[in-house]
């Protein structure tokens, strides 16, 4: 697995020692994080840790010996940081994503390989959205590349997930928690949620369902982000000694690159997507030139035909009350206060 140490990487890997993994490789290019993480399962003989960074595509083929499947997490996620130094974004999320692909077809044992998307890559305004776009086109064209390996590509593409690493819920909360006052861009903004949990959950149900190809869209509630921030001064403030109408929420501006709402999936892919359970199914824009897939047998599928686009502002918003008790039975403010 690329990208392991971050937030979502790190509850897959728990969620697949939970699970039975015979062995998980975790791979990161952050030394610190990748420390702790091999710290916290030095006892566990199934992880082991390596650093490696995907622009690396030797390191890349020798890790990827041996394995079965890949999980590709890694990449540069911010967007601001994407803008101030594109290159960086094309060498990580393009260049890498390339790498892991090829690393994986001169292995002679995997045979799947999952890419983890963004809402970013939905009619991308930045240039952190247009690269991932990039690396899931290059996930599906991957089946035109493979000859006669029998070996998945496959991509799931969800929003924010609350709570993890440069997300606004650990700026709120510090915010609150430091006694100043809670900035945001817009109160029109609304966005996709889910949690760490359910973001680990889903990308190993759609590494289970992948037949190839398809991007997996998640299924998320929908918040406005004023809503949220008046949701965590109520649940905060009494437990940090503060009085809830002391905290003024400051408009500072949208940022570069920086959308009112999120977009999952577009009018023109509700064409070729189905409805699952869990998530809608989007087939690729060009079928597979050198097999036939069947995208008909999934066994969640619940509708063959997807009318609405999958966008966070045309989507009921969840009540400031309904954000507090899912904040609450999530247990999401806790989980930041330990990380």
């Amino acid at each position: 697995m690329t990208g392991a140490a971050g937030t979502v990487g790190k509850e897959i890997v728990k969620q697949l020692l939970k699970f039975g993994a015979r062995e998980i490789k975790a791979v990161d290019n952050g030394e610190s994080v990748l420390f702790y993480l091999n710290e916290k399962y030095r006892k566990e003989p199934r992880y082991n840790g390596f650093f490696c960074d995907i622009r690396d595509l030797d390191r890349l083929k020798y890790l990827c010996m041996d394995v079965d499947i890949i999980l590709h997490l890694a990449a540069m996620k911010h967007v601001i940081i994407s803008e101030a130094s594109p290159i960086d974004a094309v060498k990580t999320n393009a260049t890498g994503t390339s790498n892991v692909i090829q690393a994986a077809l001169e292995s002679y044992s995997v045979n799947r390989v999952i890419y983890t998307s963004s809402d970013k890559a939905v009619n991308p305004t930045n240039v952190m959205g247009t690269t991932k776009l990039l690396g899931e086109r290059l996930m599906t064209s991957a089946l035109n590349i493979k000859s006669n390996r029998d070996i998945v590509f496959s991509s799931t593409r969800f929003g924010n997930v609350i709570g993890s690493k440069g997300s606004v819920l650990p700026i709120f909360y510090n915010q609150i928690k430091n006694g100043e006052n809670i900035t945001i861009t817009d109160d029109r903004m609304t966005r996709f949620i889910m949690t760490i949990e359910e973001a680990a959950g889903l990308v190993l149900e759609a590494t289970r369902l992948a037949r190839g190809g398809e991007v997996f869209v998640t299924k998320m509630p929908v918040v406005k982000i004023v809503d949220l921030a008046r949701a965590m001064i109520d649940i905060l403030c009494p437990q940090f000694g503060r009085d809830p109408g002391s905290v003024q929420i400051e408009h500072i501006g949208s940022k570069p690159g920086e959308k009112l709402y999120e977009e999952l999936m577009t009018d023109e892919e509700t064409i070729r997507a189905y409805e699952l359970q869990n998530m809608f199914m989007v087939k690729p824009s060009i079928p597979p030139i050198y097999e036939e897939i069947d995208y008909e047998g999934y066994e969640t599928l619940t509708n063959k035909v997807v009318t609405n686009p999958y966008v966070s502002a045309n989507e009921a918003c969840m009540t400031v009350e309904e954000i507090k008790d899912y904040l609450i039975s999530h247990r999401v403010l806790e989980n930041i206060e330990h990380n």
